[in-house]
């Protein structure tokens, strides 16, 4: 499968060191295709703690924790590309001190994750239009983007302030003002040109796409992106999200055929 690895060449017990089988998964899931990249939408924060009844917040501050854990279940189990969904151009509409909330836990979480990336080797990189977000936090952003550009390990894409339309349309400025500026020219542009002005530059196209808590929908997330990729929708809140969960995505993705629009051999269109 194009863009994908046996994963039982890469599971282990050890997150950024040296990884082994994990005697843990039947033979038949040892033997899947893992996809290559994987992005998820992390939906139902908020829902999940109104059923514990606990705040929306509270919801959000556990669906960061369990980022972390994705993410290292993710690299164990041979993915080498994780994309989340972390704040839209659109989360700007919530509720003031929601979108509060969420600055607060976004400063938190980078410390975090700069610990994080060091111990387990992870490369990060942020997506989106950053100049919206506080001095403070586009700071942070470019210091661990710095301290992780050279790790080996897992690469992790942060969508922050992110929508595709924006993505697109700030992407065809950039390219509009290369060719007033006779950097290019117009006949030159063809879909890797333009794949070079996204956001994602320089990272393949998802393989899988994951959404949790029910909805079915993309709500403007990587649209150019997701051209081929294989769409997973689940009822389980982002919270509740487990390598057992993740492992279900993993087995449907393997029962799909990618034909990128084309026909097998011997079969009729």
């Amino acid at each position: 499968m194009v863009g994908s690895v046996p994963v039982y060449a890469v599971y282990g017990d050890s997150f950024g060191g040296q990884l082994v089988p994990d005697i843990n998964f039947k033979k038949e899931q040892m033997d899947m295709v893992i996809p290559q990249h994987v992005a998820i939408i992390l939906d139902g924060n908020g829902r999940w703690a109104k059923s514990k009844g606990m705040p929306r917040n509270y919801g959000h501050a556990q669906g960061s924790k369990n980022v972390e854990k994705i993410c290292e279940d993710a690299y164990r189990m041979g993915i080498k590309y994780l994309t989340v969904y972390a704040f839209s151009t659109e989360n700007w509409n919530r509720p003031q001190d929601e979108v509060d909330a969420l600055m607060k836990l976004l400063r938190n979480y980078m410390k975090t994750c700069l610990k994080t990336a060091a111990k387990n080797d992870m490369k990060i990189r942020v997506i989106g239009d950053v100049t919206r977000l506080d001095e403070d936090i586009r700071g942070r952003i470019a210091e661990l983007e710095e301290a992780t550009k050279n790790n080996g390990g897992l690469n992790f894409q942060i969508a922050i302030n992110y929508g595709s339309r924006d993505e697109i349309l700030r992407a065809v400025r950039r390219l509009a003002r290369d060719c007033k500026e006779q950097k290019l020219k117009p006949d030159q542009i063809d879909e890797r040109v333009f794949e070079g002005y996204l956001d994602t530059h320089d990272i393949p196209d998802p393989d899988l796409l994951i959404r949790t808590s029910g909805e079915l929908r993309l709500s403007n997330y990587l649209l150019w992106q997701l051209a081929y990729t294989e769409f997973y929708f689940t009822d389980v809140h982002w919270p509740d999200f487990t390598k057992e969960e993740l492992m279900k995505a993993i087995e449907q993705y393997n029962a799909r055929d990618r034909r990128y629009g084309g026909v097998k051999e011997a079969e009729d269109v």
